[in-house]
């Protein structure tokens, strides 16, 4: 036997109630697809946009700490400014006094060259430039043989000496290079160790021989 009272197929379920009073639809339910309400839950991240999304405000913990890290990093840049301008004063006054020092040094060793006589050897040679014995040309020597000095020479009978001063060469040879002119300020001695003259500080002390 068929209800013909029932709905059909889709229909909504008719509700009873009173006679003369209009029927109420039932409780809207969501389909099973429909998406669920799109209100965060709680623990649920918010995604940010740009530009709607605002930056949350720093607690005063947090500025007080940012503010403390900031004053810590411009003290570590101070104290490695000023470590840094000492290295560099120290470093300039090191080299500055390297350079007074290499500068004294030389000073002293170019006033010691000058002070310091040189040592020169002298070589009695006679009239033809030829070296001769130094006898010849000693005090003692010519004075004991009747001979005399004038002018830088030595005169002994027919002959003439005077001394070669920095030349080289031996007996019987000519005198090469040097001076006859007896060199101020130096150490003047003949081969043999004798003294000719002797000076310093540029200054002559004399000569045991006036053949120069």
């Amino acid at each position: 036997m068929t209800d013909n009272n029932l709905p059909e197929p889709g229909q909504p379920t008719p509700q009873s109630g009173p006679p003369g009073q209009p029927q109420q639809p039932p409780p809207y339910q969501p389909a099973p697809n429909e998406p669920a309400s799109q209100k965060p839950t709680k623990g649920q991240v918010r995604q940010q946009q740009a530009g709607v999304t605002k930056p949350r405000q720093p607690t005063v913990a947090e500025q007080r700490a940012r503010a403390a890290a900031q004053k810590a990093q411009q003290e570590r840049f101070a104290a490695e400014s000023a470590a840094f301008e000492k290295k560099r004063k120290t470093r300039k006054r090191l080299l500055i006094g390297g350079g007074v020092t290499v500068g004294v040094v030389a000073l002293v060793a170019i006033w010691y060259a000058a002070a310091s006589p040189k040592n020169v050897t002298a070589q009695c040679t006679d009239q033809n430039n030829v070296i001769v014995d130094d006898d010849y040309c000693s005090d003692s020597y010519y004075r004991s043989h009747g001979g005399y000095s004038s002018g830088g020479f030595i005169y002994i009978g027919g002959s003439s000496y005077r001394y070669n001063y920095g030349g080289s060469g031996s007996i019987g040879q000519k005198a090469v290079g040097g001076s006859y002119t007896i060199p101020k300020g130096a150490n003047v001695s003949t081969k043999s160790g004798t003294s000719v003259q002797r000076g310093g500080f540029g200054i002559s002390s004399g000569s045991k021989s006036s053949g120069g």
